[in-house]
């Protein structure tokens, strides 16, 4: 069971947060969010923490200088993005031969060979869930994202700031592993524990966190991440 944390915004806060190590740390690259990351860099972090963007329909040039200037492992698609544009994008990263695959879909996005293309890219794709949920979706996804997150549906692409029933998970009906996300905080520590003891549970890979550990949007408080990492992930490892 993985932690990503998302939503940083500022250099030290950057620092701090990745100082309780966790798997994942998320940047918001959407000008709507009050999380909206428009700094010139990211402060540099240990690198067994994957750096990644988080996108809401964005243009496939922007998503791909975005890889290229902040050096991100995973991508996080929080918009309409369809199964196309995600293969569009695995194929612009995909190796063969340490060259850029030839073919219709990286050639044009390949900006004066310019692409990072020195390892692979993680591409997650997020979908919205309140009380129910048409997995039925997922299928034309499966083959070309590495991992689903499951969020809270709200006004907002994201950060709303409230938990969806997790029970819907019960249905889930393929065996690629998923982020769980959407309004989780340390007020739901217990109903995670029992989450985590049930069956649905087996492919979730990574708890997604942002907005109930903020003082501010953006500023994450390190002492509720610390007792929610050792509270949550850090017993789930030494459990299983």
């Amino acid at each position: 069971m993985g932690l990503k944390v998302c939503g940083m915004k500022y250099q030290d806060n950057i620092k701090q947060v990745a100082a309780l190590q966790p798997d994942y740390l998320g940047f918001i690259f959407y000008e709507k969010s009050a999380r909206n990351f428009d700094l010139e860099y990211i402060p540099e972090i240990p690198k067994s923490i994957k750096k990644t963007g988080v996108f809401v329909d964005e243009d496939l040039e922007v998503v791909i200088e975005k890889i290229r200037l902040h050096d991100l492992q995973a991508v996080q698609l929080h918009g309409e993005e369809s199964p196309e544009y995600c293969l569009r994008l695995k194929r612009h990263y995909e190796e063969v031969n340490d060259d850029v695959i030839s073919s219709i879909e990286t050639d044009y996005f390949d900006f004066e060979r310019k692409s990072r293309n020195d390892g692979k890219l993680e591409i997650i794709k997020v979908f919205s869930i309140k009380d129910a949920f048409n997995f039925e979706t997922l299928k034309p996804y499966e083959a070309v994202c590495d991992y689903f997150l499951f969020d809270t549906k709200g006004k907002l692409p994201g950060g709303n700031g409230y938990t969806f029933d997790w029970n819907v998970l019960s249905n889930y009906p393929s065996t690629k592993p998923f982020f769980l996300s959407g309004g989780i905080g340390l007020e739901e520590v217990d109903k995670l524990k029992e989450f985590i003891h049930n069956p649905v549970s087996k492919c979730c890979y990574a708890i997604d966190v942002n907005s109930k550990f903020e003082t501010e949007p953006g500023l994450k408080n390190i002492e509720l991440l610390r007792k929610f990492k050792e509270n949550v992930i850090t017993r789930r490892k030494t459990t299983t």
